[in-house]
């Protein structure tokens, strides 16, 4: 069997989880307030001064000034491990280096091996991973919403699957990942998440976008094992990837195919019984026509609470087509009389899309700059938003660490009389980062969750050498974030409570 666990560019070699025993007490994580979405630009800027709302903002009620009030639920001890953890992962070099010892013959060597996973353990892993299995998992959950009342998304942490025994085992482990999150009060988690790359190879789901993209392109083609779905692609879609009219599924991979459609349904059925909203993550381009297929074709078969929607698809804002086919996706929804879910992210692929579409000879899909994808971001979080506040049974989680957004959609609440608390409009930030603004926002009293990835130490390994790099380009310019964390070090240390 082969899965691919927590991927990331640099860790090549696969891995799998195991069931190991529980870390030890959960801890809760103090890190960054106002940092840019997880998108690495190269920007590179001068300390900020902390931000101080303005006398016009005060209806937006997220006030991040007071590190006092907003770190109050954290112990001094987290605080200082969380500060230091995060200004490690700003700094280039020694990213650089962790990276490397991780991915060496190093790891090869049992003495070096237990070390370094020692180190990893007691630092970046405690930061970022919520324990080793789904009941560790489940109990860092409830030591979370209990002391900050932060809810969680459980995220059983496969990211890519190569054959069928692998997607057959990773389904599993998403199903125990929901008896998990039932087994908590539903107050005190939002959702589970799942990739579709971790239940159907990559192989095929490459085929099937192929297929999808050269179908959109000429009217005549049509694919017979298709099902019911709301439209994957807009006049403004890259649909470069497939230049040639691909080779029809074999017998074997419409089995396959067959085959992943159980499985995402089982999951789904799972969650709909168990009242547990499953949230379908976003992949690059080669790879999303797919899995927004198959996220739409589930949603039609399992949202039937026109209420509260069980399906929800991701919506990549960094991406230049995002726009449209959100509103596409929607109308067809509304057609249907389907209540739809969506996760709207700005997106983490930006360096591998630009790779893929120079090789080919076309621009990236992403957009051409940070401001025109937090106006995509915004205008897609405002449809939504109205959308949500209509009685149309429509369920949007905001999932973003960008502080302007937050305030921009709490304003759009209060105008909008949203009810923050019946859980149809929520936030979600990393767990391990943005913990400020997730405060703050709980406090302005919106529902909030921290994505909360899980599996054993050497298992995670790639997750948090992505993670690391991810924050390394957000550091550039998240130095507000540090600078809150160290003054309210600072202020326990002169108010002797430390």
């Amino acid at each position: 069997m082969a899965a691919r666990l927590l991927r990331t560019n640099f860790i090549r070699r696969p891995y799998r989880f195991s069931a190991l025993s529980p870390v030890g007490q959960p801890t809760v994580t103090a890190s960054t307030a106002v940092v840019p979405e997880i998108l690495s630009f190269g920007q590179q800027a001068p300390e900020p001064p902390v931000p101080h709302p303005k006398p016009n903002e005060a209806h937006n009620d997220i006030d991040l000034s007071d590190q006092a009030r907003l770190f109050a639920s954290v112990p001094t001890s987290d605080l200082l491990r969380s500060t230091a953890v995060l200004h490690a992962a700003a700094i280039g070099p020694m990213v650089d280096l962790g990276s490397w010892v991780m991915s060496s013959k190093l790891m090869e060597t049992a003495l070096t091996r237990d070390m370094v996973l020692g180190l990893v353990k007691s630092t970046f892993y405690d930061h970022f991973c919520a324990g080793e299995d789904a009941d560790a998992a489940a109990q860092r959950v409830r030591s979370v919403y209990e002391a900050t009342g932060l809810k969680g998304m459980l995220v059983y942490g496969v990211e890519h699957a190569d054959d069928a025994a692998s997607c057959d085992d990773n389904m599993h482990h998403f199903l125990r990942t929901i008896e998990a999150a039932k087994s908590l009060p539903t107050s005190h988690f939002s959702s589970v998440v799942v990739k579709i790359t971790a239940i159907c190879p990559i192989s095929l789901l490459k085929r099937v976008s192929d297929l999808l993209r050269w179908e959109y392109k000429t009217k005549n083609f049509k694919l017979s094992w298709k099902l019911k779905s709301f439209p994957v692609f807009s006049d403004s879609s890259p649909l470069y990837h497939t230049n040639s009219e691909p080779e029809p599924l074999t017998a074997e991979e419409e089995r396959e195919l067959e085959a992943a459609h159980v499985r995402i349904q089982d999951i789904c059925r799972k969650c709909q019984e168990s009242n547990v909203p499953l949230l379908v993550d976003a992949e690059d381009t080669i790879l999303q026509p797919a899995i927004d297929y198959m996220a739409y074709s589930s949603a039609i078969l399992f949202n039937a609470d026109k209420d509260r929607p069980i399906v929800y698809n991701t919506i990549q804002a960094y991406l230049r087509d995002a726009g449209e086919r959100l509103h596409l996706a929607v109308q067809e929804a509304e057609k249907e009389n389907v209540p739809m879910g969506f996760k709207l992210v700005r997106g983490a692929y930006m360096s591998s899309e630009a790779r893929l579409a120079d090789s080919l000879g076309n621009k990236s899909p992403v957009h051409d700059t940070i401001q025109n994808t937090h106006d995509c971001y915004n205008n897609c979080m405002t449809f939504l938003m109205e959308k949500a506040s209509n009685g149309s049974g429509f369920g949007v989680v905001l999932a973003t660490h960008n502080a302007d957004s937050g305030r921009l959609a709490s304003k759009k609440a209060s105008e909008l009389n949203i009810d923050k608390e019946n859980g149809k409009i929520e936030f979600a930030q990393l767990y391990g980062m943005s913990d400020a603004l997730s405060f703050g926002l709980k406090r302005a009293g919106f529902n909030v969750s921290k994505y909360m990835p899980f599996g054993p130490v050497e298992t995670a390994i790639p997750y948090l050498v992505r993670r690391a790099y991810e924050n390394r380009g957000m550091m550039a310019t998240g130095a507000t974030d540090r600078h809150l964390m160290r003054m309210e070090l600072k202020r326990r240390l002169l108010a002797g409570n430390a």
